[in-house]
């Protein structure tokens, strides 16, 4: 007889809590391996493939392409031993059924409706679906109105007393930053747990305006409560991470940005004849990161960072060089590891290989993460300059712009050079503009004339 097991979403590491299921890899019913990949999912740092730890017959899958899940929660059930007939998948059944409660605290939990998914019959799955459109909540109500669905915050007669029983973290900071006592909301899960669903519709209760004592028109046109027009994009995921990461860094950093124009005409002609020498090819990208990493040497300010409840700057060692990468999913920072040990041909693979992986969705989030400086190469969406925003916890970023011809004077003549825009954005509490613009000023010195560099190889 086979023995059911089930595979909870594991931790994912680097702190995450959650993950949206962005594809299945397999169905109900289909024969997996061990270690086999099952299901793909996002994280706040990238997505993955999870593997599961068992090998068997696939009983039971938890949660919607599209649904966000709590790390511990379930994702599938795989019977295990046996030969996999469909009598023993029924014999196995009554053990997978206790399963259906995390399957809806699963669905809760993401506010999306289940359907489809387990091994209990079409009747049982239809008694699971939520309906909550606001079409079935103005359809013609009963004449009685007391016979109405419970609200969902609870009278104060009935109010939790002692620790809130809530199914994430996540959703006791939801109620926590709107206001909402938790001890007078009711929970819908398992025992009076209270899902995510609930603290939206507690939350809905509480800031739907109250009717005014005068009968409103019978001819009051619909618009006048509904919600404000326009798509809805959830900022979760990778997008989600990003704008935490950004308002974070406003809200924390006291930035400022200083910038100048430099003659990059030499440093073009320089990778030129590198590239004619033969090998591998050098990009443009590695050549500007060995020129931060020997400007942070002579400037380690910027390759620092603060510690707010230490009240201290943290100097760090090494240099591990961010570079902003445009993917479908948005705006990633993979990183650079040990830039300052690399040479110029090491910099060229390693910016292809985060490069590519990001763009395919495979980077892993020990790639997105320990940053001390960031690059930012914004001249390859054709602009000029920028005043970007520091990748928090960092202390600094410089921006590229593009390179393109403009009128110069070179050595006392009118002439048409490779000219570049350099900015560098900084954190005010790190250092000062003196040393923010010895750091710049190095920097276009070794743009405009490399040779700079062979002073300190």
């Amino acid at each position: 007889m086979a023995q059911v097991l089930e595979f909870k979403l594991p931790d994912l590491g680097e702190g995450l809590t959650e993950a949206e299921i962005v594809r299945w890899l397999v169905a109900v019913g289909d024969v997996v391996a061990i270690d086999q990949p099952v299901v793909e999912v996002e994280t706040a740092k990238a997505m993955v493939e999870v593997p599961c730890p068992y090998g068997g017959v696939v009983t039971a899958r938890y949660g919607e392409e599209g649904t966000e899940l709590p790390v511990g929660a379930p994702l599938l059930t795989v019977a295990v031993g046996g030969t996999g007939a469909p009598e023993e998948l029924t014999e196995a059944a009554p053990e997978a059924a206790p399963k259906a409660s995390a399957e809806a605290v699963s669905s809760e939990y993401s506010g999306n409706v289940l359907v489809g998914y387990g091994t209990a019959g079409p009747a049982a799955r239809r008694r699971r679906v939520r309906h909550t459109s606001p079409a079935a909540a103005q359809a013609p109500a009963a004449p009685a109105p007391a016979a109405a669905a419970p609200a969902p915050v609870a009278a104060p007669a009935v109010a939790h007393e002692g620790p809130v029983p809530v199914i994430s973290p996540l959703v006791r900071k939801l109620a926590r930053d709107r206001g909402l006592d938790l001890r007078e909301v009711r929970g819908s899960g398992p025992e009076g747990l209270i899902l995510r669903a609930d603290v939206e519709l507690a939350l809905a209760a509480l800031e739907r305006p109250v009717a005014a004592p005068a009968p409103a028109p019978a001819s009051a046109p619909a618009s006048a409560v509904a919600a404000p027009a326009g798509e809805r994009v959830p900022l979760r995921g990778v997008r989600g991470a990003v704008a935490d990461k950004l308002s974070r860094s406003r809200t924390e950093i006291p930035d400022a940005t200083c910038w100048v124009d430099a003659d990059a005409t030499e440093l073009m002609a320089a990778r030129a004849a590198m590239n004619a020498a033969g090998g591998p090819k050098i990009s443009l990208l590695a050549l500007l990161a060995r020129i931060c990493v020997h400007a942070l040497a002579r400037f380690p300010e910027l390759n620092s960072t603060v510690d707010t409840a230490a009240r201290e700057i943290v100097r760090l060692p090494s240099v591990h060089l961010g570079f902003a990468a445009q993917t479908p999913r948005g705006l990633v920072v993979p990183v650079v590891k040990d830039a300052g040990t690399r040479t110029a041909e090491s910099l060229t693979a390693e910016f292809a290989r985060l490069t590519e992986a990001a763009r395919q969705g495979a980077i892993t989030p020990a790639d997105l993460t320990g940053g001390t400086f960031t690059l930012n190469n914004y001249g390859v969406f054709g602009v000029d300059g920028s005043t970007p925003i520091i990748n928090h916890p960092e202390a600094a970023m410089l921006g590229v712009g593009r390179i393109i011809p403009k009128p110069w004077v070179h050595q006392g003549e009118l002439a048409v050079r490779q000219v570049v825009q350099l900015s560098l954005t900084f954190d005010h509490r790190v250092c000062d503009g003196g040393t923010a613009g010895g750091f710049l000023r190095y920097v276009a010195d070794c743009v405009e004339q490399p040779a700079v560099l062979l002073r300190t190889v």
